[in-house]
């Protein structure tokens, strides 16, 4: 297994499109839902500090996400764009093997 996190600090206003967009139905899953090797997006919303989100993608294998970045990366760049207007900080905090 391995999984990608990402942080994302979210201003009020975007929250619910933010949440439609990065949850496990949203327009992210979809586009990874396209590769056999994904198994999934966790959205973790912080109980204490409001906006501020993460972001958990599994995949089979990193061999499995990079070979899907690769098929993929035009797809990625255009929702990658579209999406920037939701957030106003976006870090990869890392990729990890499970």
């Amino acid at each position: 297994m391995f999984v990608v996190v990402w942080q994302f600090e979210i201003a009020e206003d975007k929250v619910a499109d933010f949440e439609a967009a990065y949850g496990p139905e949203g327009e992210w899953a979809q586009l990874f839902r396209t590769s056999p090797d994904y198994r999934g997006t966790e959205l973790l919303r912080d109980a204490y500090i409001p906006g501020s989100y993460l972001t958990i993608d599994r995949w089979t294998s990193e061999e499995a996400f990079r070979a899907f970045r690769k098929a993929h990366d035009s797809e990625y760049e255009v929702l990658d764009r579209k999406c920037d207007a939701l957030t106003s900080r976006e870090t990869r905090v890392g990729a990890y093997r499970v």
